[in-house]
């Protein structure tokens, strides 16, 4: 019996020593994440329940792997990754600070991906290439960058600080600082503060495709007319 409760103390003390030192060198990622989530109540409960920054662990150590040349153990553990998160991020990806993935379900960030500082991405987004070219092949994200669910940022490109990716856009050319990107594909609505094309609210942002198809309908409705 007194064996047991010793066990059970030495598992205690230990995780509470993994708290500390997770609370210690990823201060400033919790602290986004708290910052950034309305959701989210304490320190604790980012520590212990959000896949986002298990993630961002996992991809810190395999990253320090990555650059001493352990490559297939830098692999297997982002592997292991996503099967408990969700999230598969390449151990070759830079990644700035006080990063923050929103849900995380879905997130793909690619190897030669260079993300800056206090960027946000939510579920389903990709960082990915657009071939199987040796090099530079996926995208340079600048600071304060918010990508939205399910968008998709392919290819050696960059996204400019402070610029916002609409939910479910695919941008494939480079986005200029302070800018928002909507549409299939990605077209620049707002930059420096300037409305663009269409407004920001997520209401009034027009949907391309459907812009195309109702101009079509209006076409084929004068023709029929003559």
């Amino acid at each position: 019996m007194v064996y047991m409760i010793n066990i059970f103390i030495v598992l205690i003390v230990l995780v509470v020593f993994k708290l500390m030192l997770i609370s210690i060198f990823f201060y400033e990622d919790i602290k986004a994440a708290k910052r950034r989530d309305p959701a989210a109540k304490s320190f604790l409960e980012v520590i212990l329940l959000y896949p986002g920054l298990h993630a961002l662990i996992y991809f810190r150590i395999a990253h320090a792997l990555y650059k001493m040349h352990f490559f297939f153990f830098a692999r297997a553990l982002s592997q292991i990754a996503r099967i408990f998160t969700g999230i598969e991020i390449h151990p070759g990806a830079v990644i700035g600070k006080r990063f923050f993935v929103d849900h995380g379900m879905g997130v793909v960030i690619g190897e030669t991906a260079i993300i800056g500082n206090d960027v946000l991405l939510y579920q389903g987004s990709t960082l990915g290439g657009t071939g199987i070219v040796k090099g530079k092949r996926h995208p340079t994200i600048g600071n304060n960058v918010v990508i939205g669910a399910g968008a998709k940022v392919l290819g050696n490109i960059s996204i400019g600080d402070n610029s916002y990716i609409g939910a479910n856009a695919v941008v494939i050319k480079d986005v200029p600082a302070n800018s928002t990107v909507v549409g299939v594909p990605g077209r620049i609505t707002r930059q420096d503060g300037k409305k663009m094309d269409v407004s920001l609210d997520h209401a009034q942002v027009l949907d391309p495709i459907m812009q195309t198809i109702e101009e079509l309908q209006d076409r084929i409705q004068k023709l029929e007319k003559k």
